[in-house]
């Protein structure tokens, strides 16, 4: 196969091929918000016995991802149709894990089979993760042997993140609404249809000879290394406030339960709202000085949040449209990037599952770097949940808006060095 870029897809075509997206985060907030709450009040289970699960669960899957990433790439020099089938037997494996973990066997829910109940857990989850992994390096890295220019990549990347954000939205309603039964069938049909319209998508020959290459070939760049980390700078930055925010919501703005919700609500919608701007943003300015504007607006929004207190409820409102605003910028242009990086590099139709292995590594690592830099921080500052201590207080508005801003300032930095002032990626 040669490098040309393929014809450019129209947004229909683009949205048709992005909705994928939707299922596959439509199934993580269920694992992570859910699954705890559900087993602690059915089963009993233990909080920490889930914690160290999901932990060690969620590890095994990231470290297993540059493997994922080769094994796409062999799928993808065999035949568009052992992609697929590859993509088919994922998605049943992500139903069955999905599935399995909230109606487990009758057997081992009884108070005397809890270690049988983990251990079921554990398989159900890492199936789950394992699947998940797979089925999404598998339609990114489709994305990437498109090629196309930085307008063409940044709009395939932003309908699958624009799918996500209403998958998140959706997850967050579903389980209320119609139960863990009728979510997962909403899951499997949506993975069926996500797969489905991807099938009839525009694919490029990749029946090339691919020539055997290092796990670690992606970090031999000095490009790969640059924009690895401003990503991860730029990941722990949005990730410390998501994992922060109910604290804040809680005990700093002091709103009432219900509005957390929809404070989160507003962030998502704005950022799926925004993402035609940034499109329209990219198409004028380029990729890489787009995401710096991005970058710029949220550091400007936090910083306006160290000023908000007890009841300001419409304040922080204007501050979760604003940062959603902002999120925009962070789903549209960094996978962007890399599937220009790929292809200026001559790996495309080579190794795009090489890179993008580590970059799904890298994105899963952006929570747990999170939470272990912010939340041990905020004890070493002496806050604890439900304080309302000036001090403790403090300490909790350092966190959530100090750090988020130093991190995000350094991630500016390193993008305008490496990548604006020479024009790399723009």
């Amino acid at each position: 196969m040669t490098s040309t870029s393929a014809s450019p897809l129209s947004h229909a075509q683009s949205a048709a091929a992005g909705g994928l997206g939707l299922p596959l985060a439509f199934v993580a907030l269920p694992l992570y918000v859910h699954l705890p709450h559900w087993y602690a009040t059915h089963y009993g289970l233990s909080l920490a016995a889930l914690g160290a699960v999901l932990l060690l669960s969620r590890l095994t899957d990231a470290l297993i991802d540059p493997w994922m990433g080769r094994l796409s790439d062999r799928l993808y020099a065999h035949s568009v149709a052992a992609v697929l089938w590859a993509a088919v037997l994922a998605a049943l494996c992500l139903v069955l894990g999905f599935a399995g973990l909230f109606f487990p066997p009758a057997r081992w829910t009884g108070p005397q089979d809890n270690a049988s109940l983990l251990w079921w857990v554990a398989a159900m989850l890492t199936l789950s993760h394992l699947a998940y992994s797979a089925l999404g390096i598998l339609h990114q890295s489709w994305a990437a042997l498109l090629g196309g220019d930085a307008l063409q990549r940044s709009r395939l990347v932003s309908w699958r993140e624009g799918w996500s954000l209403l998958g998140v939205l959706l997850a967050g309603a579903l389980p209320t609404l119609v139960g863990m039964g009728g979510t997962a069938g909403v899951l499997a049909l949506t993975l069926a249809l996500g797969l489905w319209t991807w099938s009839r998508s525009h694919w490029p020959a990749t029946h090339m000879q691919r020539e055997p290459l290092a796990l670690t070939l992606p970090w031999r760049f000095a490009a790969f290394r640059r924009l690895m980390t401003v990503f991860l700078l730029n990941g722990i930055a949005s990730a410390v406030p998501a994992t922060l925010v109910l604290f804040f919501i809680q005990d700093q703005i002091q709103a009432p339960a219900a509005m957390a919700p929809w404070f989160l609500t507003l962030y998502f919608a704005g950022g799926a709202l925004s993402l035609p701007l940034w499109l329209a943003c990219i198409r004028r300015i380029g990729l890489a000085p787009s995401w710096l504007a991005g970058m710029a607006l949220s550091v400007l929004t936090f910083a306006g949040v160290s000023l908000l207190g007890a009841g300001d409820t419409t304040g922080f409102a204007w501050v979760c449209v604003l940062s959603g605003l902002a999120l925009g910028a962070d789903l549209a242009v960094p996978g962007a990037l890399l599937y220009g990086l790929i292809d200026r590099l001559g790996f495309r139709a080579r190794a795009e599952g090489a890179f993008l292995g580590w970059w799904s590594l890298a994105t899963k690592l952006n929570l747990a770097l999170a939470a272990g830099t912010a939340l041990p921080l905020l004890g070493l500052w002496g806050y604890a949940p439900g304080s309302q201590a000036p001090a403790a207080l403090q300490a909790l508005t350092w966190a959530y808006v100090l750090l988020p801003c130093v991190l995000k300032l350094c991630a500016a930095l390193g993008l305008y060095v490496f990548f604006v002032r020479p024009r790399s990626l723009v």
